[in-house]
């Protein structure tokens, strides 16, 4: 329940974002919620709307790429944030784009980067960019910027305004930079699973895609055989991972280390 309140505080943000500092300057967020700008700007269908349409096709494909969970959390930041744009009047907070950019970059970065860390996403290129950085060591925020780069030049050439295309820029870079601080996807961590339950914690970890070592252990004042499983996760996939060990083994004991790098295949393999 935590997670889902959670996942509407960042929809609250990011329409704050949205209709307070962006949309009355006629900037761009990007990606997704950039063409749902982009589109209401030219057309009178609203933001809310085209917003809520765009992301139907991107849902359907974190379900399968992504997993259940991952892809209820967004669809409730979805249709969380497809209720709160129609909700939150529309209103110039700031009479200077460029403040209006840097601030709603930030409220943006907010909102959608808590959606990522209690597990979900704000949909959008979102769900694109955790499927690039579940497969590839990107960070989520870069690959969006990256992305939201395609959009920006639509608006640069169809609006005629590459003030205010730059201007859009300049947001999409800060809520990238803010997603990346609060979501740290793409920092890796070793966890080290000391457990009495071996086969049903394997189970459930064998699901993931990442690889599992199986190391033989002995306890050194009990001298009871244990078996330690090591595996190399990121950030944004531990909160999941938890969830799963707590499940299979309540008892097990966890050592979860900081990662510089790693070398070799980071996608599931045996080990």
């Amino acid at each position: 329940m935590g997670h889902v309140i959670t996942t509407v505080i960042g929809a609250l943000l990011i329409a704050a974002g949205f209709n307070l500092f962006l949309i009355p300057h006629q900037l761009l967020s990007g990606g997704v919620s950039g063409l749902s700008m982009l589109t209401a700007y030219f057309t009178p269908v609203s933001v809310s709307v085209m917003y809520f349409v765009y992301n139907v096709p991107l849902l359907i494909a974190g379900w399968f790429l992504l997993g259940r969970r991952f892809s209820l959390l967004s669809i409730i930041s979805v249709a969380a944030t497809t209720i709160m744009i129609a909700l939150v009047p529309e209103s110039m907070v700031a009479s200077d784009p460029i403040i209006s950019s840097v601030f709603g970059g930030v409220l943006v970065g907010v909102g959608a980067g808590i959606s990522f860390r209690v597990g979900g996403s704000s949909g959008g290129f979102d769900i694109l960019g955790s499927i690039v950085t579940r497969y590839r060591d990107f960070p989520v925020g870069t690959v969006t910027v990256a992305l939201n780069g395609l959009v920006i030049f639509v608006m640069g050439y169809l609006q005629g305004d590459w003030n205010l295309a730059l201007l859009s820029m300049v947001s999409i870079y800060i809520t990238g930079k803010v997603m990346d601080g609060i979501h740290v996807g793409h920092v890796k961590v070793t966890l080290f699973i000391i457990t009495d339950d071996t086969d049903a914690l394997l189970a459930r970890l064998l699901q993931i895609e990442r690889g599992i070592t199986r190391i033989s252990a002995e306890g050194a004042f009990s001298h009871s055989k244990k078996d330690v499983l090591m595996t190399v996760t990121t950030m944004y996939e531990l909160a999941e991972l938890k969830r799963i060990i707590k499940e299979a083994d309540p008892r097990a004991f966890v050592n979860i280390v900081e990662t510089v790098g790693v070398m070799g295949s980071f996608r599931k393999r045996s080990l």
